[in-house]
């Protein structure tokens, strides 16, 4: 791949970190632009039509949505982080879109206004969490020893967990040892772990906070007995 690419993306998105992590196992060099979208510059609004990031400029191209730019970067270059055969790959796609809708949950139990409804964002959680364990094998990644595109989308949904435990137990993944053990896996995994700043976790409790619903409220007790 010859032409310059851009990553253009916002710190706490997790749809940018898996752009991330798939440019990096595939060892690509690109340049990330940090963007404010509460304040999206023009030339952003011109290449992003949904307003959202992340977005791959490939020279005087632009390419927007994840899954899109994943799949770009899995027919251009090398090493493939899909499986060889056709329903095999089709399998990790669902799983891929599994991940993608395990964030709108996500989203939804941090932004839950009171504590029932955090309680109950909180069972849909694990209900999900209890499929992934269903579905794994022994590791340590998805499809066993080959990282693969279903990885790359869940270490940026791992993250999460990290904070949430940090305030209170959910009982998010626990007694499921094989979550538990790709989820370990994935946190060392060099392209996962570079596709975050190091200041992460402080800017996503920050974010969480300014949420004003229940875990917001919880975190700001957590936050008092320390």
């Amino acid at each position: 791949m010859s032409s310059r690419l851009v990553l253009v993306s916002h710190a706490l998105c997790p749809y940018v970190q898996r752009a991330a992590i798939v440019l990096a196992e595939k060892g690509v060099a690109f340049e990330r632009r940090d963007i404010d979208l509460a304040h999206k510059p023009e030339w952003f609004r011109a290449i992003s039509p949904l307003g959202k990031t992340p977005v791959l400029v490939v020279g005087d191209d632009a390419i927007f949505e994840s899954a899109v730019i994943c799949e770009y970067l899995e027919e251009t270059t090398l090493p493939r982080l899909h499986p060889q055969g056709a329903l095999q790959r089709a399998r990790h796609r669902s799983w891929m879109e599994f991940g993608s809708a395990l964030l709108n949950t996500i989203a939804a139990f941090y932004n839950a206004a009171d504590e029932a409804a955090l309680a109950t964002r909180a069972a849909e959680i694990r209900a999900r969490i209890e499929q992934l364990e269903a579905a794994l094998g022994d590791g340590p990644y998805f499809a066993g020893t080959a990282f693969s595109m279903v990885d790359a989308v869940f270490g940026p949904v791992f993250r999460y967990f990290d904070v949430f435990e940090a305030t209170d137990d959910f009982g998010l993944c626990r007694d499921l040892p094989r979550v538990q053990r790709w989820r370990s896996a994935l946190a060392k995994r060099p392209s996962v772990a570079a596709a975050a700043t190091a200041d992460y976790p402080v800017r996503l409790k920050s974010f969480l906070e300014r949420r004003g619903g229940a875990l917001s409220r919880r975190i700001a007790r957590s936050t008092a007995v320390v």
